[in-house]
């Protein structure tokens, strides 16, 4: 088979110190006081250095995307038709990537600079140098107490190797089942000093690494994998990622051309679609049927630098200087589907056109006089411009990150204090895109120089002219930056019953900006995109205060409190925690805590506005789930829709309140246990209008294809394009789960040791409410499909691994389970998708449930030589259909490596 990716002579953690070693008094995330044990009121998961390796995945975000307590929101690599396509994410308990906070070394790292959702700003995992992390710590609970704003859900802190030394070379190369897919990596750490002899250490690491692009069709044997079309599954032709179809006064973009008859008002295709479509069974209603994988992308191309180097000094006095240096350069390529002159546009409102929107598929005819029109008077068309090429979406992304700090003992107080200055720089480039004015005097004015442009078959008469007046590429150039000042030092102060009394002080400046102007030709609708663009700043001081006190021997309690001051708002946000231990084998820990996130730059900057997209059911032509009659189909129960989402400078922050009670155990010597309950409970949140209620505003958009009954036209009843969704304080959202982990050593004598683990998140109850009091259960459901790729909610995700290691061989298996969901928006609801008889789809409305095993596998070879090598999706499991999310074409993104398949790495490790 292969060998797998894994540890070669890695150094022990501090918390993993066997009773002989000399006790150390370590930080642990989510806490500013030192303390001889890692496990405080907060539960916290550390994954180690080791167990990145041994999971055979390639970035960081790979590795924490499979976290259980990660949920909907989260980002992942093959997302490429989202507002944040080129980053990855995390989401803790599904609440998003905005409510979770991300630290590197215990400190803020810029946003990535392009708002995901055009709505939230967060913190881009693949800046991250996976070769350089020595741990990376995931608080579970809420730490605004600590570190302020985004700390909701959780803090997931990424803390990289700083005392290392000798030189290490790492290659991997990967390829899946299919002989694609293809990606390498190679790595250099070198580092030279030891702190304790030498007084000073340098560390330098460089990674350089490279994905092919996945296409969607090359899946085409993978059964229903990476399909557009899925009719062989009983599904109707007209699903979300069908077009050209022809229905009752409608037709969706076609690469033949599809004119609308005049007499009739229904659309008629022209000749030749065999030369376009690869779909063979065509729409029995004489459209040119063809669908969104014959040209998208699954995975993108990538390539990507990571640079990060640290110098440490010891100084007189007991003062240390430490230095950071870090830089990260990837660039991201997504192929998505030909333009077409159909597009619906919105913009900022101008004299011009002052409601900001347009629908091209309105106001772009074709002449009377054009050569291809038979009916003798400007008619409308539906053309999906195949003559033009797919769209090529790059995002090139480049992080910078610099530290410079002291820490050090004085007056019996411990201390640290740093400059630190990130930035994040983002061009994108979107190649293939129509400037519509020009595209709309090609068709209908005979007088343009650029009249007339040909259609489908007969494309190939236009002139290069036309084309290069007529196509252009979209682009923006965006940035963030973070400026922070901080100091925080800790003390013992008296002695208690249980042990000294901790106090921890700190205060923090921190000032940050964000410029995200909108693609080139957007703030007009010029182009066929809709303007996205987010700018503004804040400067934000803050002190905080923290206290652990051992009462008792068995009994610890600790508080925090921080103040935050913004430009419009200030906050204070408390926590409290209690540990009780009435056994060295068992203990009970519980914490309350409060938090709250600042209104983005999306959210409350005047020149913020974009336009999102997701699926809904039409109230008006699907009412009750069933297609209205007068010429409503089941295309309409699960259409995307478009809502145009504008920034309010009114916003009042978010705040949370979170819950966590728990139990610790041990109960024999190689087994370690705990149950963590939680409950978090976000108010006043900053939320657009649900994409269900902006579907049923009667503003909203539609075409003028109204359902006719009984011969009566029902006005305002065409296919639904677009509505409004304005940013709002809505009301709030709760979630309460339950976590479990379990891990076990084996000691095997001559035969080696093993290890098994186990996390468990159970989501209980995840509910949102809205402004108007209305509620939706999304545990165990589809929704909330207002959140970046409608993944789903699944009440029960599970990760479980077994290690065995001998004579400098080990293997590892790991087995990653998430439970079936409803195929429901929110829980009582009707199915969100049928079959083509009408019956809820898939099988009885839910979406089976799915387990992947990986296998890695590592062998030293000599003392400086490691081989390692790993299986993911060892049995080539396929991922269930699913037929609602827009992140997968038919898939869930959840699942990616049930689409992918079974994917093969081979590396070596070279220890000088």
């Amino acid at each position: 088979m292969a060998l797998a990716y894994a540890a070669f002579g890695l150094p022990a953690m501090a918390q993993d110190m066997t009773s002989q070693a000399p006790i150390q008094r370590v930080e642990v995330t989510g806490s500013s006081i030192k303390r001889a044990t890692a496990e405080t009121a907060s539960p916290v998961q550390v994954i180690s250095r080791e167990d990145l390796q041994k999971s055979g995945k390639a970035t960081v975000s790979e590795y924490l995307q499979t976290l259980t307590a990660d949920g909907a929101g989260s980002l992942p690599t093959g997302f490429g038709n989202g507002f944040a396509a080129g980053s990855t994410a995390i989401s803790l308990r599904g609440l998003g990537a905005t409510s979770t906070l991300v630290l590197l070394n215990g400190r803020r790292m810029a946003p990535f600079a392009r708002a995901d959702d055009g709505q939230k700003s967060f913190t881009d995992l693949s800046t991250v140098p996976m070769e350089a992390v020595e741990r990376i710590e995931v608080l579970k609970d809420g730490a605004s107490s600590t570190y302020g704003a985004d700390a909701i859900a959780g803090v997931v802190n990424i803390i990289l190797r700083k005392d290392f030394t000798g030189t290490v070379f790492k290659a991997e190369a990967g390829e899946s089942r299919y002989r694609d897919g293809e990606q390498g990596k190679a790595a250099l750490t070198w580092g030279k000093g030891r702190l304790d002899e030498d007084g000073y250490n340098v560390m330098v690491n460089a990674e350089v690494y490279g994905n092919h692009q996945l296409m969607n069709k090359d899946r085409a044997e993978r059964d229903w994998i990476g399909h557009g079309d899925i009719r062989p599954w009983g599904y109707a032709a007209n699903t979300q990622f069908a077009a050209g179809y022809i229905t009752a006064g409608a037709s969706s973009p076609s690469p033949a051309g599809a004119l609308r008859n005049p007499a009739t008002g229904n659309y008629v295709s022209l000749p030749g679609c065999s030369q376009f479509s690869v779909t063979t069974a065509q729409d029995p209603n004489g459209g040119c049927l063809w669908y969104a994988d014959q040209f998208r992308s699954m995975q993108p191309q990538i390539g990507g630098l990571n640079l990060y180097s640290r110098f440490t000094k010891n100084l007189d006095g007991g003062l240390q200087f430490y230095a950071e240096a870090g830089y990260s350069k990837r660039d991201t390529e997504f192929t998505l589907v030909p333009p077409s002159t159909s597009s619906t546009v919105a913009f900022p409102p101008n004299a011009a056109n002052p409601t900001g929107v347009i629908n091209y598929g309105n106001t772009i005819l074709m002449a009377a006089s054009h050569p291809q029109n038979p009916y003798g008077t400007a008619v409308r068309l539906r053309y999906s411009m195949f003559d033009v090429g797919a769209s090529k979406r790059s995002a090139d992304n480049e992080f910078s990150r610099f530290v410079v700090g002291l820490k050090g003992q004085g007056y019996g107080w411990d201390f640290d204090t740093a400059l630190v200055h990130s930035q994040s720089a983002l061009d994108l480039n979107y190649s293939n895109m129509i400037n519509m004015r020009v595209l709309q005097a090609a068709l209908g004015n005979p007088s343009s120089q650029y009249f007339p442009y040909y259609i489908g078959t007969q494309a190939s008469r236009n002139p290069a002219s036309l084309y290069a007046a007529m196509v252009t590429n979209a682009t923006s150039h965006s940035t963030t930056q973070l400026d922070i000042v901080d100091f925080k030092a800790s003390r013992e102060l008296m002695q208690l019953p249980g042990g000294a009394l901790g106090l921890a002080v700190g205060a923090e400046h921190r000032r940050q900006k964000l410029d995200n102007p909108s693609l080139s030709g957007t703030l007009d609708g010029s182009i066929n995109a809709s303007y996205v663009a987010a700018k503004g700043d804040d400067n934000v001081s803050a002190v905080f205060l923290e206290v652990a006190a051992p009462v008792l021997p068995s009994v610890e309690l600790n508080a925090a409190v921080r103040y935050d001051k913004y430009k419009n708002f200030s906050s204070t946000t408390p926590k409290f925690g209690a540990k009780w231990t009435p056994l060295k084998t068992f203990a009970v820990r519980g914490t309350y805590s409060e938090g709250f996130r600042a209104p983005g730059p999306a959210e409350s900057g005047a020149q913020s506005q974009s336009t999102g997209n997701s699926t809904v059911r039409d109230p008006i032509r699907c009412p009750g789930g069933v297609p209205a009659a007068g010429g409503a189909t089941q295309a309409d129960c699960a259409i995307t829709i478009g809502a145009v989402k504008v920034g309010n400078p009114n916003l009042s922050p978010e705040t949370s309140k979170g819950v966590t009670l728990g139990v610790v155990w041990d109960p024999l010597a190689n087994t370690s246990f705990s149950l963590d309950g939680w409950k978090i409970k976000r108010s006043n949140e900053i939320n657009p209008l649900s994409y269900v209620e902006a579907a049923a505003l009667p503003t909203a958009i539609r075409n003028d294809n109204n359902l006719v009954v009984n011969g009566v036209v029902q006005p305002n009843t065409g296919t639904l394009l677009l509505s409004n969704a304005p940013y709002q304080n809505s009301s709030f959202t709760e979630v309460k789960g339950i976590d479990l982990d379990v891990k076990q050593r084996i000691p095997l004598g001559d035969w080696g040791r093993a290890t098994a683990g186990l996390t468990w998140t159970h989501v209980a109850s995840w509910v949102r409410a809205e402004k108007n009091g209305t509620r939706y259960q999304y545990a165990g459901t589809h929704g909330n499909c207002d959140t970046s790729n409608c993944a789903g909610t699944p009440k029960d995700k599970i990760s479980a691994n077994a290690s065995w290691d001998r004579n400098g061989f080990g293997v590892t298996l790991t087995a990653n389970y998430r439970a079936d969901i409803e195929n429901t928006y929110f829980a009582g609801d009707k199915c969100a998708s049928l079959f083509a008889n009408g019956s809820g789809a898939p099988g009885n409305c839910r979406l089976a449930s799915f387990t992947t095993i990986d296998m890695s596998a590592r062998y030293n070879v000599s003392k400086n030589l490691q081989l390692y090598g790993s299986i993911s999706n060892l049995f080539d499991k396929i991922a269930p259909l699913d037929p609602l999310t827009y992140g997968g074409l038919s898939y869930n993104p959840m699942d990616a490596s049930g689409a992918i398949g079974r994917y093969f790495k081979l590396g070596a490790r070279f220890q000088f």
